[in-house]
């Protein structure tokens, strides 16, 4: 990890779990700035000036939705970790679509958000080391280019926006073209083998990049029933 000081945005209505989370980041050595609603967040974001948001889902003036389609409007990069109390599957798919690299549940333990938070550095940190001089721009998935530098996937006049997380996925897809990889090398590759949550945040990425690649009836990336994945090419 490198040595600067974390940055951390908490969005949180709730006092009580918003002066914990405050704490705990606080007293883990990382500079903290919580905002109490979406619309005081969006104006606090800027692109680079955090390290790590964690967004509440259920907000006054902006839900954490709009406050997560706004961060990535602008920042592509920065982990977003969502904080919910509701259940349905379609509102952490739909947190995903939007670009949250993860979520958790409420109720929630302190040790659990700081071991998400810390795995998310790491991943960063990760990503953040130079590639190899040999590794270019540009590679192909199916008749869809992908762009490294630019985090975006098209084909012809259609082009779709990356998340971080999505092109590391069709990174490692590429690299191990033919080969059925199963979840748990996914979630190591991409997440880290830290990584505390469920198998169902890869498998809604994967849903994500399968739209993105024009793979939607999964031609491309094959889905090996009690394994993980393959792409065919």
């Amino acid at each position: 990890m490198t040595n600067h000081q974390r940055k951390v945005l908490i969005v949180e209505d709730d006092p009580a779990i918003r002066e914990a989370l405050q704490e705990a980041l606080a007293a883990d050595g990382h500079a903290v700035v919580v905002a109490p609603d979406g619309g005081q967040a969006v104006r606090l974001f800027t692109p680079g000036g955090f390290d790590l948001v964690l967004l509440d889902l259920m907000l006054p003036v902006l839900n954490g939705y709009d406050v997560c389609r706004k961060i990535r409007e602008q920042d592509r990069r920065v982990p977003v970790i969502m904080l919910t109390a509701k259940g349905e599957e379609i509102d952490k798919v739909l947190g995903l679509e939007l670009g949250a690299d993860d979520y958790v549940t409420k109720p929630f333990g302190l040790r659990e958000i700081l071991a998400r938070v810390h795995a998310a550095f790491r991943r960063l940190d990760q990503m953040a080391a130079p590639a190899p001089a040999a590794v270019p721009d540009t590679f192909y998935i199916g008749e869809t280019l992908v762009d490294r530098k630019r985090f975006t996937a098209g084909k012809g006049k259609t082009s779709h926006e990356l998340t971080a997380r999505e092109l590391k996925l069709l990174e490692v897809f590429h690299e191990k073209k033919g080969e059925v990889l199963s979840r748990d090398q996914l979630l190591n590759a991409v997440w880290g083998i830290d990584y505390l949550g469920t198998t169902r945040t890869l498998d809604q990425h994967i849903a994500q990049v399968r739209k993105k690649v024009a793979d939607e009836n999964a031609k491309l990336i094959k889905t090996v029933h009690g394994v993980g994945y393959q792409y065919v090419g």
